[in-house]
């Protein structure tokens, strides 16, 4: 009796492989399409960008300050701007970021209030960017009186972006072995050596790509600057945090919402440079990873 039931089972199993491969050609076809598709779409989005825009791209588009004038405009003080921004942000947003992640991963101990911690800073790497936008207004313009500086700038965009380092720093400490700190502390070290000396050493790969990935995000984010008042409009240097500045996002922010195509044309000549400046940063974070992981 049990051969005669192992028998139809084979049999029935053996009835739906047909089935089983028509359904494995079906997802593998729809997820080629998907990916096709996206593949498509991409590549007419950055051919109608550098249609439009690489004709404007000049040594004088660098230099030249923004101007009422299209064929006087540039992206100067947008690009010295954003230099000026990220000095903010690179600093502030590593110390808190991988400080907490050290703490999270090598001190606190796990109890509800850590988890409960933890839930946060996930669920706030997905937050929409002009909440923090909002955010940074209420603390950083109005009750700090920063006003539209660069500091304000920075540090609405370092709190965007904590979120990210944080969790990424956490992934790269939790990959390090067990065994490294065992033997750190078999040698006498204390816990502050073992994590200068051993895990940080070892983490710092994924440290570093996941925080230049981030600051990718902080470079072309435009909600925020949009929210806490930055102007779109800047004939002039930043001489410290405290000026007023604008950035590249900004700018071309301020060129798309004019009615004269010229100002499109520089627009799309822009976003070449912003792209060129994130696939630069890309190609870092990667170069990075691959240079660690070929030490091991």
């Amino acid at each position: 009796m049990e051969n005669v039931q192992k028998n139809i089972r084979t049999d029935e199993m053996v009835e739906k492989i047909p089935i089983r491969l028509l359904k494995n050609k079906l997802y593998k076809g729809l997820f080629f399409f998907a990916a096709f598709f996206t593949f498509i779409l991409l590549i007419v989005l950055l051919a109608q960008i550098f249609s439009q825009g690489a004709s404007h791209l000049s040594w004088d588009f660098l230099q030249n300050f923004a101007s009422r004038r299209p064929e006087q405009a540039g992206i100067k003080a947008a690009l010295i701007g954003t230099v000026w921004m990220m000095a903010v942000v690179v600093p502030v947003s590593l110390l808190l970021g991988v400080g907490t992640a050290i703490y999270l991963e090598e001190y606190a101990s796990k109890n509800r209030l850590t988890r409960f911690i933890q839930m946060n800073i996930s669920n706030l790497a997905g937050v929409p960017s002009v909440v923090f936008g909002l955010l940074g207004l209420t603390i950083f313009v109005r009750i700090l009186f920063f006003g539209n500086s660069v500091l304000a700038a920075g540090l609405t965009m370092s709190l965007l972006i904590l979120p990210v380092i944080i969790v990424a720093s956490q992934e790269a400490i939790r990959a390090v072995p067990k065994e490294l700190r065992e033997a750190s502390y078999g040698l006498g070290a204390t816990k502050w050596q073992t994590i200068l000396r051993v895990v940080l050493p070892s983490a710092i790969a994924g440290i570093l790509t996941g925080s230049i990935l981030a600051f990718s995000r902080a470079i072309g984010e435009t909600a925020p600057l949009v929210v806490i008042g930055i102007p779109a409009f800047v004939a002039f240097l930043p001489k410290n945090v405290f000026d007023q500045f604008t950035a590249l996002p900004m700018q071309i922010y301020n060129w798309t919402s004019r009615p004269q195509e010229e100002f499109h044309f520089l627009a799309a000549a822009g976003i070449i440079v912003l792209l060129v400046i994130l696939i630069l940063m890309n190609s870092v974070a990667v170069w990075i990873r691959n240079r660690y992981e070929n030490k091991r």
